[in-house]
């Protein structure tokens, strides 16, 4: 506990790609009146910087691993919140819309597997966590950045399902693409984020698990504030 406000805790939630984890998160952050942190915004910030400084391969998004890795010391990512909006900053550039296209997130999983672009992260990750009071969302919270997070929700729900959810949000931003290329990319993220050496996408063994394929916004969001009332009743 922070000794200065005991009753903040550190709450973490992890799950696939587009299980509507950060939705969650942020909305849970702003009830209790927390910060929120989407890790990753973090990775795919990164991911940017690599693409716009050809490090990243168009044929087939592979990744100059040394390049990036070389140049992670001249990264800076922060974010900024303005009303009920938070946008992410790649060194002080507002970022948020170009992180979201397409083209970021065919290419984010492969940069997150790189155990450097992991380590430097986390210690951002940990950093902004050190007093607290705080939701972060992402795929090893629970299991790496926050293993004694006092709070800890693993989202899933199918394959099909997240991809109709992520067509649906690229819509609305005006990114153009198709629901096959979307599910593609659904099932590729998946299979690298389960299977890299480094920090692998499990359920931590103490998190609670929340299959939300056939529930709305509203209903997931009741079940994680009923959730952490419930943990913080008990401390």
């Amino acid at each position: 506990m922070n000794p200065n406000n005991p009753s903040l805790i550190t709450i973490a939630i992890d799950g696939y790609s587009s299980s509507g984890k950060s939705s969650m998160a942020r909305h849970l952050a702003k009830t209790i009146g927390y910060r929120y942190i989407d890790s990753g915004a973090m990775y795919r910030a990164v991911a940017l910087h690599a693409l716009r400084n050809g490090m990243i391969s168009h044929a087939d998004n592979s990744v100059d691993a040394d390049r990036l890795i070389a140049a992670l010391p001249e990264i800076a990512i922060d974010f900024e919140v303005t009303g009920d909006t938070q946008s992410t900053l790649l060194n002080g550039e507002n970022v948020e819309t170009e992180i979201r296209a397409m083209a970021v997130s065919q290419c984010v999983s492969p940069v997150a597997a790189i155990p450097q672009v992991r380590h430097a992260l986390v210690a951002m990750q940990q950093k902004m966590g050190e007093s607290k009071g705080i939701v972060m969302d992402g795929r090893d919270i629970g299991t790496t950045v926050f293993p004694d997070a006092e709070m800890k929700v693993f989202v899933r729900a199918s394959a099909q399902t997240r991809a109709q959810r992520r067509l649906s949000e690229m819509i609305e931003k005006g990114i153009a693409t198709t629901f096959e290329e979307v599910l593609a990319n659904v099932v590729s993220r998946d299979h690298i984020d389960e299977t890299r050496e480094e920090s692998p996408l499990r359920c931590a063994d103490d998190a609670v698990v929340l299959d939300n394929s056939f529930m709305s916004v509203e209903e997931q969001n009741k079940w994680l504030i009923d959730l952490y009332n419930r943990i913080i009743s008990s401390l």
